[in-house]
């Protein structure tokens, strides 16, 4: 074969979908091509084809516009313009602009036809879209979780094995413990009627009752716990996990719609999960030194490994590890006050970047603040200094290592009182210069973990209103989020690290799901929403029109997709013994993984393009 086919054909086996295609057809294939030459600026597709192509582009860019104008994508080397190839009305409008010199394949669309129709998994490809690739890509890198980890797909529903055990309000205290005895339970429901109203276990019998004295013929609703977390049927069973761990709580009351179907407790989940993140908690919540904390914490590692092992995504495991950490930090701080004593006024732990977005993986930095009541007096600072220097440090020693930018309480400047943080949020709205906006990465995802006053949500309610109504400060936001590119030349090996420790790496976390981050939270302050988490940003912002429904789902879908890969290139480091990091090599990803990273880099991208032009982000650059 000449040379110049065997390049083509080697070049046609190294990208999906032709990656899919037999040895013999793929030999066949290179004769079936023309190749054609574009310079930068020519419209494509060229108006001079004399019929229907497929476009596989072998090197060069195009950008994809609507017939608004608006840039809806752009195609790279490997990528695939096959729109001459289908028939669908709304997407005969799009035109396409060579954005430097290009040079594609050309496929008429009659042999696209019969290869599709001799190569079943070959066709599957033109059948969905990009977000619905990135979907069935997501099933398959967590699919064939290993035994003993049926949580990942398993419904609440399957694990209620009976009706609820339930009483009145006015059940006396005696007569609820007398039902939980007879029914052999440890938690009993209180309903009013269908609707229900609170819950009692035996640890509420034991300090709410019998530590305090308080007569059993009293009404059970004396000692009820009112606010209660809730499932629903569908939930999934490490959702359900997550929940409990977050809240440290071992039992869920389960809905079917307004309808209490049964209780979901720890217990029943710990029969289908070994390595459980909700002992972890528990473990914390007893420890009694840094010393006990610190060898919990070494076996987040193990769980990061085994969540992936047992087939999780990254949104599993951020939610997981966050709530761990969110444990080690409030039993640091009670141990803290513990040594210290009482606060001399109220204050506020915040937690800041992955950990308040509930999206950290294993021993990340530590990134954290202190708000304090206005009343607070000069001699007061000593005290919370100490404070903040205990946890920071018990948080380092836990492998939570001090921020690098020491974005921490123990630096004076994040320990304020109220209305100092006040004055913090409006100048860098007002003033939003180069150090505002890389900090609004930390302080404008502030979550409190510690709170007995409510002290944040004075300060976050005006933030929220105050970026609602700031179209400057949103519009800076925007050309910001935009500085972190993904790595669209990636397969033209034009931007992996050259040299160094990450030699024929890129960074899979900055160039990936940073991106995403930014982008979700320029949509959420634009719309005043108070999430932190990523993907509940981008759920808030379809609900709100902030963002379409369509352009939410793309972009959860690549953020789970490139995240997963994350947390599987960590937990793979993990298991050699290694320090994880986030440099991933193109070798370590299959032909197919490369195909559909580069679906989520094409997206991002175009959701990057569409922010720019809402917002004239160049101007602002």
């Amino acid at each position: 074969m000449d040379i110049e086919l065997i390049e083509i054909q080697e070049f046609l086996a190294s990208h999906p979908p032709f990656d899919r295609l037999g040895q013999e057809t793929l030999a066949r294939l290179p004769r079936r091509l023309s190749v054609r030459y574009f310079r930068r600026g020519t419209t494509f597709p060229p108006e001079d084809a004399d019929q229907p192509l497929l476009y596989i582009l072998r090197r060069g860019a195009v950008e994809l516009r609507d017939r608004q104008g608006e840039l809806v994508g752009k195609l790279a080397e490997g990528d695939l313009f096959e729109m001459p190839c289908r028939t669908q009305p709304a997407e005969a409008g799009l035109q396409g602009l060579t954005a430097e010199d290009t040079l594609v394949y050309a496929l008429p669309c009659v042999d696209l036809s019969q290869l599709r129709d001799e190569n079943p998994t070959f066709a599957e490809h033109f059948e969905q879209s990009i977000s619905n690739r990135l979907r069935k890509a997501l099933d398959v890198v967590v699919d064939n979780p290993a035994a003993g980890t049926g949580l990942m797909t398993v419904q609440v529903r399957d694990m209620v094995k009976r009706p609820p055990v339930t009483a009145t309000p006015d059940t006396s205290i005696r007569e609820a413990a007398g039902i939980m005895s007879e029914q052999r339970v440890s938690s009993l429901l209180i309903m009013d009627g269908e609707r229900l109203t609170g819950m009692i276990t035996d640890r509420d019998l034991r300090s709410r009752c019998v530590a305090t004295g308080l007569a059993t013929d009293r009404p059970v609703r004396e000692i009820m716990t009112e606010k209660l977390t809730t499932v629903d049927t569908e939930t999934l069973g490490f959702q359900a996990l997550i929940t409990m761990t977050r809240l440290n709580v071992h039992h869920l009351p389960v809905l079917d719609g307004k309808t209490v179907t049964g209780l979901i407790s720890s217990t029943d989940l710990t029969r289908f999960q070994s390595a459980n993140s909700v002992y972890l908690v528990a473990d914390i919540h007893r420890a009694g030194s840094v010393d006990t904390l610190t060898q919990i914490s070494a076996k987040i590692e193990e769980l990061q490994v085994h969540l992936m092992t047992g087939g999780a995504t990254a949104n599993h495991v951020g939610q997981a590890i966050s709530a761990i950490t969110d444990a080690i930090t409030l039993r640091l701080i009670e141990l803290a006050e513990t040594e210290l004593g009482a606060p001399p006024v109220p204050y506020a732990w915040l937690a800041g970047g992955s950990q308040a977005r509930r999206e950290q993986s294993s021993h990340s930095d530590q990134d954290n603040a202190l708000l304090i009541a206005d009343h607070l007096r000069p001699e007061d600072d000593a005290y919370f200094s100490a404070l903040a220097r205990f946890v920071n440090d018990g948080l380092d020693a836990c492998g939570f290592v001090y921020c690098p930018g020491d974005v921490m309480a123990s630096n004076p400047k994040w320990r304020q009182p109220l209305r100092i943080w006040h004055k913090y949020f409006a100048n860098w709205m007002l003033k939003p210069e180069p150090m505002a906006l890389m900090l609004s990465s930390v302080f404008f995802d502030l979550r409190p973990l510690h709170d007995p006053e409510g002290l944040f949500t004075e300060l976050q309610e005006r933030v929220l209103e105050r970026s609602r109504a700031n179209r400057i400060f949103i519009a800076y936001l925007a050309a910001n989020a935009l500085k972190n590119r993904p790595p669209l030349g990636f397969f033209r090996n034009i931007v992996l690290i050259r040299g160094g420790d990450h030699n024929h790496t890129f960074d899979i976390k900055h160039r990936g799901t940073v991106p995403i981050i930014d982008l979700a939270r320029v949509y959420a302050l634009s719309a005043g929403m108070p999430e932190t988490n990523t993907i509940e940003r981008l759920q808030s912002a379809a609900k709100c029109d902030a963002l379409s429904k369509d352009g939410a789902a793309n972009l959860i879908d690549a953020y789970e997709f490139i995240g997963t890969l994350r947390m599987r290139h960590q937990a793979r480091q993990l298991r050699q013994g290694k320090k994880a990091d986030n440099f991933v090599s193109p070798d370590d990803l299959s032909p197919l993984e490369r195909g559909h990273l580069k679906d989520a880099f094409v997206l991002i991208n175009t959701m990057q393009e569409s922010l720019g032009q809402r917002y004239q982000a160049g101007r602002f650059t």
